[in-house]
């Protein structure tokens, strides 16, 4: 069962190492948002998943994050949200990691549902259908020596 949040507000992410982000729900708004960005629209034919990933991930954080704890400058000083701080903090593979299970991967596990195939009514091959034609007369054994 599909459940909707009606609520609709942002909420903590936990994303380890001491820090913390809010972040607004995942939307198809924030995704497609996300997926129209400049730099994720201008990467060239050819690029590999692993750099999509990140690029795309970036982009959407950008629009999803509005607020932080634990994060702060080379001094300790805690530091305002901007795209240049998210960028450099999504940098840090650990970081990078959870806010991809964390938030990108729960948005996308509805995606997945719908791509999943409708099991079989009563078993593996219940639901298919026949393509061979059927056998015209019985077979022969073969020759004993």
């Amino acid at each position: 069962m599909l459940r909707l949040n009606l609520a609709r507000e942002p909420h903590w992410l936990d994303l380890g190492l001491g820090v913390r982000v809010r972040v607004e729900p995942l939307t198809t708004a924030l995704m497609v948002a996300a997926r129209s960005d400049p730099a994720v629209r201008g990467l060239p034919e050819g690029t590999s998943d692993d750099e999509i990933a990140v690029v795309f991930g970036k982009a959407l954080a950008e629009r999803a994050i509005l607020d932080w704890e634990g994060v702060g400058d080379a001094e300790g000083n805690p530091t305002p949200v901007t795209p240049e701080g998210i960028a450099a903090l999504l940098d840090i593979w650990p970081i990078f990691e959870k806010f991809q299970m964390g938030y990108v991967a729960k948005g996308l596990e509805l995606e997945q549902e719908k791509n999943a195939s409708a099991p079989s009514p009563t078993g593996s091959g219940a639901g298919a259908t026949a393509i061979a034609r059927p056998a015209k007369g019985r077979a022969r054994t073969a020759r004993k020596s």
